[in-house]
């Protein structure tokens, strides 16, 4: 690592910042279609449109950049949830927020849903590893149960929820809508992928989560 650090290229930091980023986003697209296994660093470099070598001067080698790919993505979702400020809503209003955020998040980005599928097929041996993933979730868990706890107070929510079972609850009715709508579409003979459809689903998401809340 000293030697690659010595033969990097001098930048400033807002060149640094931004070469980084960009592997990181390359990244991410090529773990997503391919996995650990079938992910090229060239492949990365060159969706990055930066030497091979930078990429190994940032993140040490392939596996690195993975498990850094796979946290980056962690905390891009957490650092949204935070921007919706749910503390500041009334429970049923925060409540909603959030679950309508996770289905928009993976309505945006595919490509996590791919991520997710490799690192599931691999025994999730990255995630588990990962402090920084169990660092950037435990403060959704925390703010989930201080909502259900407000809602609770108010009469607006039923007492028992807990709120890692509500949460695996809501991401899976979206996880497995954006992941197997093709196979869906095609058993169903209804298009889920034309943007009517979707939306009709995120409403019946929202509104299934929060009726399944109410006393």
């Amino acid at each position: 690592m000293t030697a690659r650090r010595a033969a990097a290229p001098v930048a400033d930091d807002s060149s640094h910042n931004a070469a980084r980023q960009a592997i990181l986003e390359a990244a991410r697209a090529e773990f997503a279609a391919k996995g650990l296994a079938g992910a090229r660093v060239n492949e990365i470099a060159a969706r990055a449109g930066v030497n091979k070598q930078l990429l190994y001067y940032y993140f040490g080698n392939k596996e690195d950049l993975y498990r850094t790919a796979l946290e980056a993505v962690y905390a891009e979702i957490r650092s949204l949830e935070r921007d919706l400020h749910l503390g500041d809503m009334e429970p049923t209003a925060a409540m909603a927020a959030l679950i309508g955020f996770s289905f928009d998040y993976l309505a945006r980005h595919p490509d996590f849903i791919g991520l997710l599928n490799h690192e599931n097929a691999h025994g999730a041996a990255h995630v588990r590893d990962s402090a920084a993933i169990r660092d950037t979730n435990s403060p959704l868990i925390e703010l989930i149960a201080q909502t259900l706890a407000r809602g609770m107070a108010a009469g607006v929510f039923r007492a028992g929820i807990d709120a890692v079972e509500l949460y695996v609850s809501v991401a899976g009715m979206s996880y497995f809508f954006f992941s197997n709508r093709l196979t869906l579409s095609s058993i169903f003979g209804r298009d889920l992928c034309e943007g009517g459809a979707v939306e009709s689903y995120r409403a019946h998401v929202v509104s299934f989560a929060m009726a399944g809340l109410r006393p």
